[in-house]
């Protein structure tokens, strides 16, 4: 490069990027840089920047911060602040999502998709004005929320004027997903552009002095740049210093020009590179600008007027910067920075932090406050990085014990095995208080049953941890509520009535009620059709509160409590948000409970491929996140509906695998759910007797098992298969048990399962009539995969008592249903039903005209390539019989010859052409 701003031996790249600029102006493009420190990979940028600025394209410009990495949206306040005026025009939810985002306004945290759909409308918005460039420099020091922007912007372009070019250190880490983004690297100069480099730069290097540069620098721009004068000596020898890293040797360039510098100069430079945004206004507030010159003049920095930002020639330079500066100076700096951020709780936490060298009891709880904020936001990091720091700030062992557990809470909950293992070692080095006592436990708990663990003995651990905690039975307490969620999920778990017992007298205690989730979710979770219907008040207005809920921990609980109630379609579109920007990068427990959510729902709703698609994704997020106890979730989803699609040996597998993690760790709860797949892959496979047998493996004929919340999962399954197989008595007894729960009660999907049972298992028509009118009750269309089972099996019988064209009416339906979800077994079945009641498709513009059954399969054997011959041979007809009814199925089909009959079997018996 030259002092002018063009670039040597960068040709090829500004080309690739002019066609970047041409497409992105139209249909938007994404470009992701990676290269060496020093390769020239921020020149390159500014280069593009001009490019862009000359063809009318809007830029907007970032860098990562090495010092502000853990503070939450720092680079996207760096990145939109010169759009403030536009978000102040977005719509009200998107506009305070920004602002609370950004630090330009208080408010509770919001959702993080909230805040990426924000940005993503802004930049749009502004796009259609005039083309809009992203550029964002050093990403591997961009905080993670913003980093989960960026990457949810990037993926989101096409179609609108909007660039994104994100550049990295090559072999360095971020929290930017680069997945399925296209990627530029920017390689060394080549011999002949460095050597021009040099040239233009130092003209009067001697020969071997210059050779020796190009053999150290390595095509590396900024080594071309800034070692003229340091790599040769007095007598054009190489210095014996070579051996040093180039990074370390260019950073002590930089530190010798940054020590002619006036202390008042270097105290600036200390603040910027601490406040990570380098906006003018902002330091002008902490400090005189007029000691910026010294810099400026020496080309250490320069103040963008377009961006109002004091730009680093290299990040070099602030390092250099850092590791000259005096502790004193360092803590100042940060004191100056949290003093000029009074209403930026996290970024001002971290500061005071940063300038706390020893115990700190405020400034530990500053922080703690600080992590509870981006837990919230799902960015559990985030939250362990600051509860860890606080650890440490703490005045007394037991402060730093509590905060300690309950990072590693957060970690187990999260996934982080072998982190929430050291935390919690950490924790226990001395006597915690009754939150951290808490927190340990929980941790302790959640680490068993994620490893080898029992689930019998983490109940017992955390049961006796609330039991003699000194929390004072209060509710609002959040330690206690944490925990009181955890024992709940051990005791679903485990299904056993001692466990569930004991959850119910611990959650008795609290005062003065425990709260909403809990509440709802204990009704709900542990025996639901004697305790569900009191918990439908308290759901009602949980779901209520979803679309303003920031808290995505609650979110995903409420979606919880929603599960067997039948709710979770109120909850797919806040599952949906999660989901999405989970994807982009965050914490795997919140995607894993938003795609549970989505594949149970989508199972029950006839969504089979959105739900196999998601659950063998969710085991993936398992497998890497080290989530190993939600894995028997996504099992059974892939179990169900292989089983309802006719894989029946894939199905058993998949529930063998569920029953061998579960009963190695006492969990009868997911080794009872295990029977559901067998029992649907057997009745698939007309195999009644094992789909009885599994069926009552999870709950007995005639009884609702208690603690197992599934069990309604499987009551059609029970009636069914018992009639099928003879055991009237026993069908009876299940449909009575129903009866007696009112299970209609619970949920429009129970209701429709109700009467589908009664239809089949009580004599008169006044059963039949209430199923006919439940079918027809728009609400339970939702549920296509038991309303589908439940219109065949009633045809059935509609069909035996010699009513087929009630039963025809029926078959229909179910047969669409089980065609839309690609349940093979159940269209065979549907449609082998309809040629038993009498169906015969019309042909089109003949409504008279249909073709008896063996017509049809005459005319499906000559369709086939069959010649009357062996047509005759197979029906066992003369071939002159065969030749005579062709004769009259031509004329009934609308065509007139041989040749026609296939496409038109295809039109008007499809599924008699194909074998069904």
């Amino acid at each position: 490069m030259s002092s002018h701003g063009a670039l040597f031996g960068r040709e090829a790249e500004l080309d690739r990027f002019r066609r970047f600029l041409d497409t992105m102006r139209h249909d938007g493009d994404v470009r992701v840089v990676r290269g060496e420190p020093g390769v020239g990979k921020s020149a390159l940028l500014s280069a593009v920047a001009d490019l862009a600025e000359a063809a009318d394209v809007r830029v907007l410009r970032a860098s990562g911060s090495e010092f502000e990495a853990d503070v939450s949206y720092s680079l996207l306040n760096q990145l939109l602040l010169p759009l403030y005026a536009e978000i102040q025009r977005l719509p009200p939810a998107l506009r305070d999502a920004l602002t609370v985002a950004l630090g330009f306004g208080a408010g509770p945290a919001p959702a993080p998709l909230l805040v990426g759909n924000a940005a993503l409308s802004l930049v749009s918005a502004v796009a259609r004005k005039t083309p809009l460039l992203l550029i964002v420099d050093d990403v591997q020091w961009v905080d993670r929320p913003s980093a989960v922007v960026l990457g949810f912007i990037a993926r989101r372009v096409t179609g609108s004027p909007v660039g994104v070019i994100a550049a990295s250190r090559t072999g360095s880490e971020s929290f930017l997903d680069r997945h399925g983004l296209p990627e530029v690297t920017v390689e060394p100069l080549t011999t002949e552009a460095a050597a021009r480099l040099i040239e233009a730069r130092s003209p009067g290097l001697a020969a071997h002095a210059r050779q020796g540069l190009l053999d150290l620098a390595q095509g590396n721009p900024l080594a071309l740049l800034e070692l003229p004068s340091t790599v040769t000596g007095q007598d054009g020898s190489r210095d014996p210093s070579d051996v040093v890293p180039l990074s370390e040797r260019l950073q002590a360039i930089f530190t010798d020009r940054i020590a002619g510098l006036p202390d008042a100069t270097r105290l600036l430079l200390l603040l910027a590179s601490f406040e990570g945004s380098g906006e003018v206004r902002t330091l002008r507030g902490m400090t005189d600008l007029t000691h910026l010159a010294p810099a400026e003049r020496t080309r250490l920095v320069r103040v963008d007027h377009a961006t109002g930002r004091i730009v680093f020639r290299h990040p070099l330079i602030q390092s250099a910067i850092v590791a000259m500066s005096t502790y004193e100076e360092r803590r100042r700096a940060h004191l100056a920075i949290a003093d000029a951020l009074p209403g930026d709780l996290e970024r001002r936490s971290w500061h005071l932090a940063a300038a706390t060298a020893g115990p700190d009891e405020a400034v530990a709880a500053e922080l703690e406050q600080a992590a509870h904020r981006v837990r919230q936001r799902g960015d559990t990091l985030a939250a362990i990085t600051a509860l860890m720091r606080a650890a440490e700030l703490s005045t007394s062992p037991e402060g730093a014990a509590r905060r300690l557990a309950e990072a590693a809470y957060i970690g187990a909950e999260a996934g982080g095995s072998s982190e929430a293992t050291n935390l919690l070692a950490r924790s226990r080095g001395t006597d915690v208080d009754a939150t951290g006592a808490l927190h340990a436990a929980g941790a302790a708990a959640l680490l068993m049953i994620n490893g080898d663990g029992d689930v019998h003995t983490a109940h017992r651990l955390l049961a006796g941890a609330i039991e003699t905690g000194e929390h004072g039975w209060r509710a609002d307490d959040a330690a206690l509520d944490e925990a009181m969620h955890t024992l709940l999920l051990l005791s679903w778990m485990a299904a056993s009535p001692e466990l569930t017992a004991r959850f119910q007298r611990l959650l008795a205690r609290l005062e003065p009620r425990p709260s909403d989730p809990l509440s709802v979710m204990s009704g709900t979770f542990t025996d639901l059709v004697r305790t569900g219907r009191a918990a439908l008040p308290g759901l009602e207005a949980l779901i209520a509160t979803l679309p303003g809920e920031p808290d995505l921990t609650r979110v995903m609980r409420i979606g919880s409590a929603s599960v067997y109630l039948d709710r979770l379609g109120e909850n797919r579109e806040y599952s949906w948000r999660i989901l999405q920007e989970k994807r982009e990068g965050g914490a795997p427990r919140l995607q894993l409970s938003a795609m549970l959510n989505l594949c149970l729902d989508g199972f029950l709703t006839g969504r089979w491929d959105e739900s196999e698609a998601l659950a063998t994704e969710a085991q993936q997020v398992c497998d890497e996140s080290g989530l190993a106890f939600l894995t028997w979730h996504f099992l059974h989803t892939r179990a169900l509906i292989a089983a309802g699609r006719g894989r029946s040996g894939e199905a058993f597998a998949l529930a063998d695998e569920i029953t061998r993690w579960a009963l190695a760790r006492g969990m009868a709860g997911p080794a009872a759910i295990a029977h559901h797949p067998r029992a649907l892959a057997a009745a698939a496979d007309g195999n009644f007797e094992s789909a009885y047998q599994h069926a009552a493996a999870a709950s007995p004929a005639g009884v609702l098992k208690p603690y197992l919340p599934n069990s309604t999962w499987l009551m059609f399954d029970m009636v069914e298969a018992a009639l099928r197989t003879g055991r009237t008595a026993e069908a009876r007894a299940h449909a009575e048990a129903m009866r007696a729960a009112n299970v209609a009660e619970l949920s429009p999907r129970m209701r429709l399962i109700q009467h589908g049972v009664d239809a089949l298992v009580l004599d008169g028509d006044e059963a039949a009539a209430r199923l006919e009118q439940t079918l027809d009750d728009p609400a339970g269309e939702r549920w296509l995969y038991e309303a589908s089972r439940i219109r065949l099996a009633f045809a059935e019988r509609l069909r035996r008592d010699r009513n087929p064209l009630a039963a025809r009416t029926h078959l229909h339906v179910a047969r669409a249903g089980f065609a839309a979800m690609g349940a093979e077994p159940w269209l065979a079945r549907a449609t082998a039903e309809l040629r038993a009641a009498g169906y015969r498709p019309v042909v089109a513009g003949q409504p008279t005209a249909v073709l008896t059954g063996q017509e049809l399969e005459i005319a499906s054997l000559a369709a086939g390539g069959l010649t009357n011959k062996q047509i005759g041979e197979r029906l066992y007809l003369s071939h002159r019989t065969v030749s005579a009814h062709l004769y009259r199925i031509f004329p009934k089909l609308g065509i007139s010859a041989r040749a026609g009959l296939r496409d038109a079997l295809s039109a008007h018996f499809p599924d008699h052409l194909n074998g069904s």
